[in-house]
């Protein structure tokens, strides 16, 4: 809670970063459009829904709708508060994760069982997950400062915690989930001065899990190969992605016009979730992509320079947990982009802010509120305000 004062009723521009709640809000509103575009076609074949071409749009508006008023309310939640429940809720986050795995309560959802039904909506935990291991990360940070540079006893808690995270993760199974969390949690561990040797050495050893991790499993094996070569079998193990870079050859530099896209017309699968930013290619074209690049580039540079301002006024845990969402918004965008570009193998990613989903629309408008209220409680500190 804020001592010595009352949450003001009426912000200022002064108060908060304005601009970074506006692209925020930009994002928001252009996945909000383009959901409605790329989801036209499949709403109107699917029966099970009515044939509604708004089915997707109206749902999307919801989860932004519920997602707004949530991370307004996560504004009102001090960082102290959120440090002093990152333990909790992260052991919250792994209960959520064992239910998913419950046959007869997990959902399975074309082969994945990554979800909880909650009747109206599915719930998602691995979005969850994310930022609770990154405020769980940068809490443990903060609380083994003095022994970070140890192995035994600031490095190999933290593997044994992100093992059984990435085990639980691996049975749904969610790599993607699981390249994300590992990319915060070792670059929070960076931030916070883990043993460089100690770094070094698990940068060496990532290459080689990644491809026990592929080689064990046929369909990931299967993608790598679709991946290297999709037109080798553009009708099999390549589909999606030669159908992705058909949008994006199709869009050129202005595309083809809102609306006006051929591959969402059932060419391209989850032409609204995972790969909604090839129909952005084809729809707005090389203009609509570099603006996308440009706003979540700025949101992350942003969330670093937001942590680099709290470590600066002494809030670490607040410092880390900003530096460790931009990581997350970065890695993620950065991973599905590259899929839709071929650049990697297919993950079932979605983009953030911007995919439909409500599990993931909640979750980063949350992680975003938390940056908007770490760079709140700074510009207190720096107006010699308690916090």
């Amino acid at each position: 809670m804020l001592s010595n004062m009352q949450m003001p009723k009426q912000m200022t521009s002064s108060s908060y970063d304005y601009l970074l709640l506006w692209i925020t809000l930009a994002l928001l509103g252009l996945g909000l459009v383009m959901v409605y575009s790329a989801s036209i076609a499949i709403a109107e074949a699917n029966a099970s829904i009515g044939h509604q071409s708004t089915y997707y749009l109206m749902r999307q508006a919801i989860f932004i709708g519920i997602s707004l008023v949530a991370a307004y309310v996560a504004f009102q939640v001090p960082m102290e508060w959120w440090q002093k429940m990152a333990p909790h809720l992260f052991l919250l986050a792994i209960g959520l994760l064992i239910l998913v795995l419950i046959p007869g309560v997990g959902r399975n959802i074309n082969g994945s069982q990554r979800w909880l039904s909650l009747f109206v909506i599915n719930l998602q935990p691995s979005e969850f997950m994310k930022l609770f291991a990154a405020m769980y990360v940068a809490d443990y940070a903060v609380r083994k400062s003095a022994q970070m540079d140890s192995i035994v006893k600031g490095f190999l808690p933290m593997v044994a915690v992100m093992v059984l995270v990435g085990f639980l993760l691996l049975r749904e199974p969610d790599f993607g989930a699981l390249a994300v969390v590992a990319s915060i949690s070792i670059s929070i561990l960076w931030l916070a001065g883990i043993n460089v040797w100690v770094f070094v050495g698990l940068l060496a050893v990532l290459p080689v899990a990644v491809y026990f991790l592929i080689v064990s499993s046929p369909y990931r094996l299967q993608r790598v190969i679709g991946f290297m070569d999709p037109w080798a079998d553009p009708f099999g193990k390549g589909y999606q992605l030669s159908h992705a870079l058909i949008a994006f050859g199709r869009g050129e530099w202005f595309g083809v016009g809102l609306g006006a896209s051929v591959e969402k017309l059932l060419y391209l699968p989850e032409a609204h979730t995972d790969f909604l930013f090839a129909v952005i290619a084809e729809e707005l074209g090389f203009v609509g992509v570099v603006t996308v690049l440009f706003l979540f580039s700025w949101l992350i540079i942003r969330a670093f320079g937001i942590g680099k301002e709290a470590a600066a006024n002494e809030q670490y845990f607040s410092a880390l947990l900003a530096q460790g969402i931009g990581v997350w918004i970065g890695a993620q965008a950065i991973i599905n982009i590259g899929v839709n570009m071929g650049v990697l193998p297919t993950k079932g990613l979605t983009l953030p802010l911007l995919s439909f989903g409500g599990s993931g629309i909640l979750a980063n408008c949350i992680a975003i509120a938390v940056l908007l209220r770490i760079d709140y409680e700074n510009r207190l500190i720096q107006k010699g305000l308690r916090v």
